[in-house]
This record gives structure tokens, C-alpha cells and sequence, in this order.
């Protein structure tokens, strides 16, 4: 390391230097031993080894449990805006090679740490980016980096009419953030709904009001698995939100869909897209609650449904509270495989990173145990490329997401 760096120093544990060394990017409180310098909140500093040794340069948060975020491994970068500029392309070049060019017009731009930028996420939707800021770093550099994410789309074409702000996330408290929400700069479009087409099926998006920035990108891939087997089926959608694994099951071809949701706003939507898309002849809606719809099926008698799909919000957040997750994944998929009649199909996922895929495994082998089946696996899959998964940084690897033939 060179020894004029102009940054303080955060002097890291031993257990810090092997996390570090082993390519995670944070540093926890209680790995600091002493700083060496005075350093701001949000502001950058060095990470070093009880022997000095220099481990990376990142964003020092003095709210969080997380002290230090790690945005460069390089001892010769420069954090200017030509340093962030490439960084904005490398994520842009990316997206452009492992998506479709159709899938470019929606889709994740930002990933947080798996981009180089702690605590980020930008979605594009249309022309409308939605940006959440979830580090004090970076909200501290962001009049610098959405600037320059319109210059590097817009130098290649795209356009973009403005950004949006979905600062309404809790866990931004733990950064000592407040929560808001608005349009960032003068420059925006007069409305915050847009359009998008996924996998050939419209949809209007509401970044103002829905859920996280407003659309769940990462399962487009999924949707078109379920697609493909959905010909010709009666298709039940469980926590279908806006109607997304529906759509895309009538738009393949389905006999006939129900979408179900707890949320009345969010059925009322999944049937304005269903009307958008043509396609709401063959499918229907019901607000209810999936844990008593299920029973209440399996009661009624008969096989109403060959093809379950079970795609419910994170049941987990934390480690603390797996177990009552664990509980929960194992009813509904329970209830589910004896809805099932023996050929039937079963999608089931989880979008906790806290059920990792060993414990969501072992969940259904017991769930298929109690309802008396067997599960044929047909594809093992999880969140799409546009929210790429770091192995040296497990908290990216989070979707779950399983095809079954039930026998």
C-alpha cells in the first residue's frame, strides 16, 4: 500500500482481515479495533490489517452495525466521477450481455454490492428509473451518480425522462436515514405509472405506490418456465400480486387461471393488466388469504387445479425468525401437493436470503412426505441475471425457485 493514501484508517480484527480477504466487501462494528484519522459519516475510508496491510477502501456508516462497505479492493483508484462512470458502464455492458434485448426496457441496472455499489439498487421501468438508496454512502454521493447513470444510458440511446426515489424502505433507519419518497431533479415525467412488456405481456407500473420500486423483476425468467408448462391447464396463482405468474400462464396458453391475493389493490390491478393483455376471458380473481383458501379447497373435494404456483412475499428476515418461516413454506406447499391431483405441476419459490436452498429443500421433501407424494424435479432455477449472485457475498444469492411434477 502506498503511504500517502489520503484516507483515515479503520484497523480490522483479525476475523475482519479474513472476511475481507476471503471477497466479502463489509466490515462489522465490533471487527474494528481503532481508527486512525478523523472520518465523516458516509465518507470513504481505507480498511487495514493489524499489520497494516491494505485490504480496500469503502463508505463508513457510524448508524449501522455494517461500519464499512467496501467499494474498491484497488489502492490506485481514484473515487472521482470518471471512477463511478465506469463503474455505471460496466453494470449498463452487462445487462446488454446476458438479457434479451426486449427484456432491456425493464430490468435491474444496479444490484447493490454484486455492481460495486453498496446499498444501490436502480430498476429501469420504461423511461422511468427507480432508484433506492439503502447506505449513507452512497446517499451521500447520489447528485453525483444518477447524473451520470442518464448520461451513460442516454449516450447509448435509451431514454430516460426521469428518476424516482423509493427511500421508503425501513431498513434505511438503521443507517440513520429517513424515509421519503419523490421525484429526484426538476427533469421527470407528470405521472409516476408507466408501462412495461415482459416476456410479451403489458403491464402498468405504479413506482409511486407499488410494492418495493414497483415491479418484481427477478422472476422473468421464472415466469416464462411457468409459461411453457402451462398449456392447456387449470392454473391457480397464489399471492399473484399484480398478476405476473398469471398473465404469463394465460398468455402460454392456460385453460383457465385464478389469480389470488390478500390484497384487494393489488387483484384490482392484476385485472386491469389481465383486460390490458387480452386475456381476461380465460382467467379469474379472488381476494383471500392463501393459508385459509388452500384448506378450503382441499375440503371442498375434487382435483379443481393441475398446476399450483406458490410464489409468496419473504416469510423471513432474519435469522431469528426461519423457523416460523420454515413453518410457514411447509403449509402452503403441503396444502398445495394434496390440491394436486398425481401428474399435476408445482412452482413454488422463496425470496428469502435466509432460507438458503438447503433448508427450503429439506422443507419440501417433508411437505411432500406428509401429503404422500413424490416431487419430479423439472428445473431447479433462481432470480435472473439482472440481479447477479456473488459467491463470495451470499447476502446477493437469495431466490428460490423450484418446477415439480407432483407423481
Amino acid at each position: 500500500m502506498k503511504a500517502d493514501r489520503a484516507y483515515p484508517r479503520f484497523v480490522v480484527s483479525a476475523k475482519g482481515t479474513r472476511w475481507l480477504e476471503g471477497g466479502h466487501p463489509w466490515v462489522y462494528a465490533e471487527e474494528v479495533l481503532r481508527e486512525e484519522g478523523a472520518c465523516e459519516n458516509g465518507a470513504l475510508a481505507d480498511a487495514v490489517s493489524e499489520k497494516g496491510k491494505y485490504l480496500g477502501t469503502g463508505f463508513v456508516s457510524r448508524e449501522s452495525k455494517i461500519r464499512l462497505r467496501l467499494v474498491s479492493r484497488n489502492a490506485n483508484d481514484r473515487f472521482d466521477a470518471d471512477f463511478w462512470r465506469r463503474r455505471v458502464h460496466y453494470a449498463w455492458d452487462y445487462r446488454k450481455t446476458v438479457l434479451r434485448p426486449e427484456d432491456l426496457g425493464c430490468c435491474r441496472l444496479i444490484f447493490g454490492e454484486a455492481d460495486g455499489f453498496p446499498g444501490l439498487t436502480v430498476d429501469r421501468f420504461s423511461d422511468i428509473l427507480v432508484a433506492q438508496t439503502l447506505s449513507v454512502g452512497v446517499e451521500r454521493i447520489k447528485e453525483q451518480l444518477f447524473p451520470l447513470l442518464l448520461e451513460v444510458l442516454r449516450a447509448d440511446g435509451q431514454e430516460v425522462s426521469g428518476v424516482y426515489e423509493r427511500n421508503d424502505a425501513a431498513i434505511r433507519a438503521l443507517e440513520g436515514l429517513e424515509q421519503f419518497k419523490g421525484w429526484w431533479g426538476a427533469e421527470h415525467p407528470a405521472s409516476p405509472v408507466t408501462e412495461i412488456c415482459e416476456n410479451g405481456v403489458y403491464y402498468a407500473v405504479d413506482v409511486e405506490n407499488g410494492q418495493k420500486t414497483g415491479f418484481f423483476l427477478d422472476q422473468k425468467y421464472n415466469r416464462l418456465a411457468v409459461a411453457r408448462l402451462a398449456a392447456g391447464r387449470r392454473v391457480l396463482d397464489c399471492f399473484t400480486h399484480t398478476g405476473s405468474f398469471a398473465l404469463n400462464a394465460a398468455q402460454g396458453g392456460a385453460e383457465h387461471v385464478t389469480a389470488v391475493d390478500v390484497s384487494e389493490s393489488a387483484i384490482e390491478m392484476a385485472r386491469r393488466n389481465a383486460a390490458r393483455n387480452g386475456l381476461g376471458d380465460r382467467m379469474d380473481f379472488l381476494c383471500a388469504d392463501i393459508f385459509d383458501l388452500l384448506p378450503e379447497l382441499e375440503a371442498q373435494g375434487g382435483k379443481p387445479y393441475d398446476f399450483i404456483i406458490l410464489d409468496p412475499p419473504a416469510f423471513t428476515k432474519s435469522r431469528r425468525t426461519v423457523a416460523g418461516a420454515e413453518r410457514g413454506y411447509k403449509e402452503i406447499n403441503y396444502r398445495a401437493m394434496k390440491l394436486l391431483p398425481r401428474g399435476g405441476y408445482l412452482a413454488t419459490a422463496s425470496c428469502s436470503h435466509f432460507m438458503p436452498a438447503p433448508l427450503f429443500e429439506k422443507m419440501l421433501r417433508a411437505a411432500a412426505a406428509d401429503a404422500g407424494v413424490e416431487l419430479r424435479q423439472i428445473e431447479a432455477r433462481q432470480q435472473a441475471p439482472d440481479h447477479p449472485i456473488l459467491w463470495n457475498v451470499p447476502e446477493t444469492d437469495y431466490l428460490k425457485f423450484y418446477l415439480f411434477q407432483v407423481v
